[in-house]
């Protein structure tokens, strides 16, 4: 048991040196391609890999979903991943991914598990100008081969599960409650999250706040620009909360992680007034330590609007006090 524990607390301290685990898998034969790729999931956001057990599969259920398998006495959604992908399995669905999401548990079906690979940020790429596919976020590089690199193909499992389970969509932006939130005029929220569709729903949210928005893939894209920005106040002759004001980011991103990113800001003498809110998928109490080990101002799990409004008003008015 000790053994295991510490075996947790290194794999969550690898998010305070921009650093993360990926789990390998296969999905089976690409029908366009016809080939088998490496696909790959955070290992923070997996419970557990068990056989494929029996599925139970409800009237009317369509696929993807294959029905729900009880698993430690709790009934869980199965989704056929291969399907959502357009990939064929070539020896069947045989073990089940359990992941946690935005306070959901799901399972997904997959045909082999490969390896873990021990990854830094910025080995992971944004992959929406290579790859067409809505269901891809980015792409890891697996080794420093630089004419023919090993490749997985990291999945958006946000976007997933917002198309296939309405349960994890949470509270739609255009039912948030009003709030007046403590604006500076002309300043900004500058928000950093490499998933699509909750790109899209914290762009919407913030705009049923009334909260004017810059969107940005990555982490490091957003610090760039934080950057930026602080240039220009300094110009101006302003304090750069003039400009911005606050920084919403998800913690998983190619390039630069949330963590990397709130710390960046926060050992900034130029830039650590800015408030900063982590909004993540990834949830537990080694991500919560994180989250004020490197000094963010508020922490909240995805998609609850009304919860996200509740944060960034309170960090708001307390940067104003």
């Amino acid at each position: 048991m000790d053994n295991f524990q510490k075996e947790i607390d290194e794999r969550a301290n690898l998010a305070l040196s921009n650093k993360f685990e990926l789990l390998l898998f296969r999905l089976g034969s690409d029908q366009e391609k016809g080939k088998s790729e490496l696909y790959g999931i955070n290992v923070f956001k997996l419970r557990e890999i068990v056989p494929m057990p029996s599925i139970t599969r409800a009237a009317g259920m369509r696929s993807p979903l294959l029905g729900m398998a009880s698993i430690r006495d709790q009934f869980i959604p199965v989704i056929d991943l291969p399907a959502v992908a357009g990939c064929t399995p070539t020896t069947g669905l045989n073990l089940l991914l359990v992941t946690e999401y935005a306070r959901s548990t799901q399972a997904f079906a997959v045909e082999s598990v490969e390896n873990i690979v021990r990854l830094d940020w910025s080995q992971v790429h944004t992959a929406e100008a290579g790859v067409s596919s809505k269901n891809i976020t980015s792409i890891a590089c697996l080794d420093s081969d630089n004419q023919n690199p090993e490749l997985a193909l990291v999945l958006d499992v946000e976007q997933i599960l917002y198309d296939i389970i309405p349960s994890v969509r949470g509270v739609a932006p255009e039912t948030c409650q009003t709030k007046d939130f403590n604006l500076k005029p002309g300043s900004v929220a500058i928000v950093a999250e490499d998933s699509r569709v909750a790109r899209a729903l914290l762009e919407q949210g913030l705009r049923s706040m009334g909260i004017p928005a810059l969107m940005f893939n990555t982490g490091l894209e957003a610090w760039e620009k934080i950057k930026q920005m602080a240039q220009e106040a300094q110009n101006e002759g302003y304090p750069i909360t003039d400009k911005i004001a606050l920084v919403l980011t998800d913690l998983e991103m190619p390039e630069m992680d949330g963590f990397t990113l709130t710390r960046n800001i926060k050992r900034d003498d130029k830039l650590k007034k800015i408030p900063v809110v982590i909004h993540s998928s990834l949830s537990g109490s080694a991500n919560e330590d994180h989250v004020r080990k490197v000094g963010a101002n508020g922490y909240v799990a995805k998609f609850e609007i009304n919860e996200l409004a509740s944060v960034i008003h309170g960090v708001l008015d307390q940067d104003g006090e």
